[in-house]
């Protein structure tokens, strides 16, 4: 009688955590902000994770699929916020009260995917895999200028105001805080959000 021989089974191999993913992640995100994604290698990522460059790879395929995931993951996020809000039916003033609040609660939560955005998306956005992001720019861009044309159309907002320029203003105005903006500082997200929008909607001037 022939005695088969028996197979061996593979070691099974346990998935990587969804903890340490987000710790990956987050430590990726810090180095694409810091020093800019093409600049940017697989071996430095996993010198500041601690790790060696081959055992990054057992938890992403590539620095991309990396960056994919820090970007959709904010924007993702950020979406949600958003479009509760204008699901709200509130005024227009209320409205861009609470998308500005709403952004500054991005930035806390997603700083370095926030400073990736504003100084890669034009960049990335011509590539296949992140043509989401001009997707989004556009549905951002619309969000904002009809809220402005609104608040005008209903007489909230001054009758020449240039939406455009006051959208871009404006945009730029709190986004750009994620270049200074540390989580756990002097002011939370809120109260920041409530000084920009003083400034933005009443001015810095006393009225006589």
């Amino acid at each position: 009688m022939s005695t088969a021989k028996k197979t061996a089974k593979p070691a099974a191999v346990t998935p990587p955590s969804p903890a340490r993913r987000r710790e990956l992640l987050a430590t990726a995100a810090e180095v694409f902000a810091a020093h800019g994604y093409d600049a940017t290698t697989v071996r430095r990522i996993a010198d500041e994770a601690g790790l060696l460059a081959g055992s990054l790879y057992y938890h992403f395929d590539s620095k991309e699929s990396m960056l994919d995931e820090i970007l959709s993951t904010f924007l993702g996020e950020l979406w949600a916020g958003y479009d509760a809000v204008l699901a709200a039916g509130l005024g227009p003033r209320e409205t861009i009260e609470a998308l500005v609040t709403e952004s500054f609660r991005e930035i806390d939560r997603h700083r370095p995917a926030v400073a990736i955005y504003q100084k890669e998306s034009k960049q990335l956005a011509g590539r296949p895999r992140f043509g989401y992001l001009a997707d989004s720019q556009h549905k951002f861009e619309k969000a904002w200028l009809g809220t402005l044309e609104r608040g005008v159309a209903d007489g909230v907002f001054r009758p020449d105001l240039d939406v455009r320029l006051t959208y871009r203003f404006v945009r730029d105005t709190v986004w750009v805080a994620a270049s200074w903006y540390r989580p756990g500082g002097h002011h939370g997200p809120e109260e920041i959000a409530r000084q920009y929008l003083s400034m933005v909607l009443d001015g810095i001037a006393v009225r006589e």
